[in-house]
């Protein structure tokens, strides 16, 4: 077992974890880190554990110290060097012409690189750029493309529904999506009714996208013939939420809501019923025979 702190560095980012060393850490402290891109500021957000080594990518790096006044005066610095860096590379972007998007621009703690974050609708050549940069700030420099998801998760807003986007405020890691989750919920397919600002599937189709399968999985699905108090029917939808089905009955063209509970499929309705005919017949051919046996003893004697 290893001893492990979590540490997020942005809102709503990934938490890595850390060796806390003898230091006594809780959440929401600030600490200085050492990662594969030298001292970072991070704050705690996962109070002291152990954990198995299988979960853990080694080897673990060290947490330095918890955050000071000079840090958090470095930390305010970088961030307003990072705004005159932004403003630069626009220029340079200009210049240069270059199909690209700049959405963030990330100083590291120890001002030993600068990342210069752009979305772009292909591959761009930024050589030159780069160069140009590298002049300027005398540093290393980093250009790194990142997708829609991830520019909405930096910048934020507000979704669809009014509240600030899911991705910038709790959201650790982006989950798969997919159509059918839309389906599932019965959703309206139109695409700007379930795609979220930065243009795909919104992240929120998958939250409920659990349950609705779990309960379809044992659900008659429309179009089925079903076995209802009512009389059979047809199931025309199915509403999750409320755990009922809307059936129709041909014979006087209703239509009823029903629970789940109340409604069989026909087939194994009629399956049950074939078994309890079955045994039926089994008890009166055994009947029978028991009948017929008496019969020739009677006329034996």
């Amino acid at each position: 077992m290893q001893k492990v702190v979590g540490v997020r560095f942005r809102r709503a980012g990934k938490i890595y974890y850390f060796d806390p060393g003898n230091l006594e850490l809780s959440p929401p402290q600030d600490v200085i880190v050492e990662t594969s891109r030298g001292l970072e500021f991070g704050e705690v957000v996962q109070e002291i554990k152990e954990v198995r080594e299988e979960e853990i990518v080694l080897p673990l790096r060290l947490v330095r110290r918890v955050a000071t006044e000079a840090d958090y005066r470095q930390l305010a610095e970088n961030r307003e060097k990072e705004k005159n860096a932004a403003r630069i590379c626009q220029e340079k972007i200009d210049k240069h012409k270059l199909e690209m998007k700049l959405v963030d621009v990330e100083y590291t703690f120890d001002h030993n690189k600068i990342i210069f974050y752009f979305t772009a609708e292909g591959r761009v050549d930024f050589r030159d750029l780069v160069r140009d940069l590298a002049a300027v700030f005398r540093t290393r420099i980093e250009l790194r493309q990142i997708g829609v998801r991830d520019e909405a998760k930096i910048v934020g807003g507000l979704g669809p529904c009014g509240r600030p986007l899911c991705c910038a405020t709790f959201l650790g890691d982006f989950g798969s999506v997919s159509i059918r989750m839309a389906k599932e919920q019965n959703l309206s397919l139109n695409p700007t009714k379930i795609s979220g600002i930065c243009g795909r599937l919104m992240c929120c189709l998958r939250y409920e996208a659990d349950h609705y399968e779990c309960t379809r999985r044992g659900c008659p699905a429309p179009g089925e013939q079903v076995s209802t108090p009512y009389g059979d029917g047809k199931v025309i939808s199915l509403n999750v939420l409320k755990q009922t089905l809307m059936v129709g009955f041909a014979e006087n063209g209703a239509y009823q809501e029903i629970p789940m509970g109340e409604v069989e499929k026909l087939g194994a309705a009629r399956a049950e019923q074939g078994e309890q005919e079955k045994e039926r017949e089994k008890e009166r051919e055994k009947r029978g025979k028991k009948n017929n046996g008496w019969k020739k003893q009677d006329k034996s004697r």
